[in-house]
């Protein structure tokens, strides 16, 4: 069973299919794994306790010869901002310690249509407010690879489950870089989505108001295929596509979509003029444009238009909407608040509020400057580019040292903020590993509504760079 710790989703899925293996043995493995990892890691904070049942039922589906769904018997883990019926969401905060949603979050109730088993919640951010997974209800999440360091956030306790073998994957949300820089710190694979494809709803605090421009939920696994199958899951709305096995018309149209990437131009980057980037982040990027060079794809060392903008625009059209969020959420009650709640808190009206016209003004240059970015893609469909400036840093970092430059955390991942500005699709892949052994990411940039293209290039990174690699954990605690 212990083999199964590391396994794909689409591994999993086939095995279970072919009745090789029962979803009451994955799950099993998974419950085992966190019993043994999670006092350490702290990454999963809520088990589903109807786990084990729903994972006999999926086996008696196999059993009958059901037709089964292309996730059935799967367990998948939840961001805690994220609702599920009948199972505590928290969103890190006292203020919901308690809550128990009554329905599932559109996107839940897919990867249920899908066949998936809800095995549990995943530690978050305070509100998801900063790149962290540390909050007044559970405390922080530590990271596989070295437990001193954050796993990034606010999705870092989905990051570091998956990365860990507790959960084969599932769902995080990101409006500043939220799945990306998560992925980057613990060596797994993101997929920030296009705004629209994957339901946002059912998350909390919720995508409404200026959020809705930028705010995503999107999946989270430990390869670019697995990826690809809960992306397939989320944006699938209605009947569940049917398991389809290996070799089936769906493994073609991704070999397809790899060779028409075959032929794109690529454009790739290390300075947006905002962030300086370590050399091995520089690097890490460099290799990952010379694997899809290396698999025909013609490559360029330049800046795109307009992101050096990127980290500008978002405070201007992000800040002060979470400032105003938190003030409602925790009006009369902010003692209740962790501490980078209150910091917020205190310290929102140290700059003065932009004016409605300036508003307006930035919302402008923002819509300006996305056209710009997308005609100019036209040419070059695919763009690669760092997560942020640094490798994973110590827990309660503030400000880190790049070169001859101090970056506050939040700074220092402009390029990652810059496609929540724009809206663009980003897969985020493990390229390279520093000399300390810690993963560095890499982004893959598409345009609009073009997740598949951007899929099948992180595809060609990933076989050609190697992808996941297991975390220490694996071999101090317990990986046979």
């Amino acid at each position: 069973m212990t083999d199964l710790i590391a396994e794909s989703i689409t591994k999993l899925a086939e095995l279970i299919h072919n009745r090789k293996v029962s979803p009451v043995e994955v799950v099993q493995t998974c419950l085992s794994r966190i019993e043994l990892l999670n006092p350490k890691l702290n990454a999963i904070v809520t088990i589903a306790p109807n786990v084990m049942e729903k994972a006999r039922e999926a086996e008696a589906a196999v059993m009958r010869g059901d037709a089964l769904g292309s996730l059935h018997g799967v367990p998948l883990t939840i961001k805690d901002t994220i609702e599920t019926e009948g199972l505590r969401t928290t969103s890190g905060s006292a203020m919901r310690a308690q809550f128990i949603p009554d329905h599932d979050a559109a996107s839940v109730a897919r990867l249920k249509t899908a066949g998936a088993l809800i095995l549990g919640k995943t530690n978050p951010a305070e509100m998801a407010m900063d790149y962290s997974a540390d909050n007044p209800v559970f405390g922080r999440t530590n990271n596989p690879h070295d437990l001193s360091l954050t796993p990034g956030g606010s999705s870092g306790g989905e990051a570091a489950a998956i990365s860990s073998g507790m959960s084969p994957g599932g769902l995080g949300s990101d409006l500043a870089g939220s799945i990306r820089i998560p992925s980057h710190f613990c060596g797994i694979a993101g997929l920030k989505p296009s705004v629209g494809q994957v339901p946002g709803a059912g998350q909390f605090p919720p995508a409404i108001g200026p959020y809705s421009l930028g705010a995503v939920i999107g999946p989270m696994a430990r390869s670019g295929d697995d990826l690809h199958a809960l992306f397939n899951a989320l944006i699938t709305t209605g009947v569940s596509q049917p398991f389809a096995e290996p070799g089936a018309n769906i493994f073609e149209e991704r070999r397809a979509l790899r060779n028409v990437v075959s032929g794109c131009r690529i454009a790739w980057y290390t300075d947006d003029k905002v962030s300086p980037v370590t050399e091995e982040t520089r690097c890490a990027v460099e290799t990952a444009a010379r694997a899809l060079r290396d698999a025909g794809l013609t490559t360029e060392e330049t800046r795109p238009p307009g992101v050096e903008r990127g980290h500008d625009l978002w405070l201007k059209l992000f800040s002060r909407a979470s400032v105003i969020q938190l003030r409602n959420i925790y009006a009369g009650h902010e003692d209740k608040g962790g501490e980078f709640v209150r910091w917020r808190l205190a310290t929102a009206d140290d700059t003065d509020p932009a004016s409605l016209d300036d508003y307006i003004g930035f919302w402008l240059e923002r819509d300006r400057l996305r056209d710009r970015l997308i005609q100019w893609m036209q040419d070059n469909p695919l763009i690669v580019a760092p997560v942020g400036a640094t490798p994973a840093y110590q827990h309660d970092t503030h400000k880190v040292m790049v070169r001859d430059s101090t970056l506050s955390t939040f700074r220092a991942f402009s390029y990652s903020q810059t496609f929540n500005v724009f809206d663009l699709p980003v897969v985020t892949i493990p390229a390279t590993r520093t000399k300390a052994g810690l993963p560095i990411g890499v982004q893959i940039i598409g345009r609009p509504f073009e997740e598949e293209i951007v899929l099948a290039a992180a595809a060609i990174v990933e076989n050609a760079l190697g992808g996941w690699h297991a975390p220490p954990v694996f071999d101090h605690w317990g990986k046979h």
